[in-house]
């Protein structure tokens, strides 16, 4: 495995806070399971967590147990999986085993498979989802380089993988899974 990688894999397993290029921004993320970890993001971005996190994941499994599936119709499913991996992110009823800390004040949790080489790798490695949320102070200008990382973060994230952001000129979209409406474009 790429040292490189392998410290942002040794990071989410301690606890830490990891950034990585996505799409279109650099993101900042954690391990979903600790409450702990999600704490510290939030505190770090400046970010209400009654507003929730999304989380990205390297391929469908690492996301079923976040979905209430007798909540779902496999339509909604189907039409989410069709896009994936890509920069598509789909709002699903969740899970019973999804904690507050994630989901915020919403009754949905927002999930994504990235085709991000470096987030997918992260995913993979990590051999789980992650919490992803843009890299910046809630309200700026999210991150575009591991500099830019660096100079928001000055040694408050536990490891900045390698890479370069994806082709998107903004986040990307998020739409209901179940109705299909569009809730961020």
């Amino acid at each position: 495995m790429d040292p490189n990688l392998r410290a942002a894999v040794e990071a989410l397993r301690a606890g830490g806070l990891v950034a990585y290029p996505t799409e279109a921004v650099w993101g900042i993320g954690c391990d979903p399971r600790s409450e702990e970890a999600c704490r510290r993001l939030f505190a770090l971005k400046r970010r209400p967590p009654t507003q929730g996190v999304l989380l990205i994941a390297a391929d469908f499994d690492q996301l079923t147990s976040y979905i209430d599936f007798t909540a779902t119709p496999s339509a909604a499913v189907d039409r989410a999986r069709a896009t994936w991996p890509g920069p598509h992110t789909w709002i699903f009823p969740r899970s019973l085993h999804v904690p507050g800390w994630i989901a915020g004040s919403h009754a949905g949790i927002a999930l994504r498979v990235t085709a991000h080489p470096s987030a997918s790798a992260l995913c993979r490695a990590f051999g789980a989802a992650l919490v992803s949320t843009s890299a910046n102070r809630h309200g700026e200008v999210p991150a575009m380089s591991a500099s830019d990382v660096e100079q928001i973060f000055t040694n408050e994230v536990a490891a900045i993988l390698n890479g370069d952001v994806g082709g998107l000129e903004r986040p990307t979209t998020i739409r209901d899974a179940i109705s299909g409406a569009l809730v961020r474009s």
